[in-house]
């Protein structure tokens, strides 16, 4: 397949799983209302767990080699199965859901300096101009965050939102290296069986205390669309777009997340949206189109 084809087709990838992951928010908000937030973020891994480990013995990826693609894997399991869902469900029940998607905004920009650093390389200046443009909408969305309705935006809980976002970009960056040596595929399984395995003895412990009969269709329903969904399906995708598109390019995408993050919150919680929002989040699409302009050959 031509290399601009490849490269379109990851970018519909990395959409699709932007339009995924923008639900998170709105999942995790129905979720944590009915179960502990920490056990929440564990089973966003642990459920997805027996499905990877059918994967593995189904289609038997390679396996890492060598203590460094261990460490690799390892990285990547805590920083995209373990840390991200856990932070982010701790968060998110202390925030509203257009709130906790808005500031998921910051994912492509951690993104991008964590792979200029590891690649030890800077950005292109198309993308470092869209990049500044999709931040100012950012801001503004942050901004106007008190015409939101639906929760109440903590402190606490913004914060570790945001260090939710500063968790998964290690998982990204060190997912997209280690596919060009392993695949895509491999890289996602062997990740989520580490951290599924990890966190299994822990979510069963507080899963002991965890009324069953309680929780409703609908917050057993959020967790499958975040362990099913958000985590094996995506993944698996990113991974495999970060990969082929670039990491700095094809992260920008996430720069649209928190449009449709909104508008879930908006239709599905009865989050109020106003003419601020709406136009910040053109001024973030319009950041993001900038950033994925294909570089003018000399």
């Amino acid at each position: 397949m031509p290399v601009a084809a490849m490269t379109w087709l990851a970018f519909a990838a990395a959409a699709l799983c932007v339009a995924i992951w923008g639900g998170t928010p709105v999942a995790t908000k129905i979720a944590v209302a009915e179960m502990d937030p920490v056990l929440v973020g564990m089973l966003r891994t642990v459920v997805a767990l027996p499905l990877v480990l059918l994967l593995l013995a189904v289609r038997r990826p390679p396996a890492p080699r060598g203590g460094r693609q261990w460490l690799s894997v390892m990285v990547v399991g805590f920083g995209s199965f373990v840390a991200f869902p856990v932070l982010f469900s701790l968060g998110q029940i202390r925030t509203s859901a257009a709130h906790g998607g808005l500031i998921l905004a910051m994912l492509p920009v951690v993104t991008g300096i964590y792979a200029a650093v590891a690649e030890r390389r800077l950005p292109t200046r198309l993308w470092v101009v869209g990049a500044a443009i999709a931040v100012v909408g950012e801001v503004a969305l942050i901004g106007a965050r008190g015409d939101l309705a639906g929760g109440e935006a903590s402190l606490a809980g913004d914060l570790l939102v945001l260090l939710s976002a500063l968790s998964a970009p290690l998982g990204y960056v060190a997912g997209a290296r280690l596919a060009r040596a392993m695949g895509t595929a491999a890289v996602t399984y062997w990740s989520v069986a580490v951290a599924g395995v990890l966190l299994l003895p822990a979510a069963g412990v507080i899963a002991l205390d965890l009324d069953w009969r309680a929780v409703s269709v609908g917050a057993w329903a959020g967790v499958l669309y975040l362990a099913v969904g958000a985590t094996v399906v995506c993944y698996l995708l990113w991974y495999w777009a970060l990969n082929v598109g670039g990491v700095v390019r094809v992260s920008t995408m996430q720069f649209v997340q928190p449009v449709v993050s909104v508008a879930l919150a908006v239709v599905m919680l009865g989050e109020t949206l106003t003419g601020p929002l709406v136009a910040s989040a053109a001024v973030i699409v319009f950041g993001v189109a900038l950033c994925q302009r294909p570089r003018r050959e000399p």
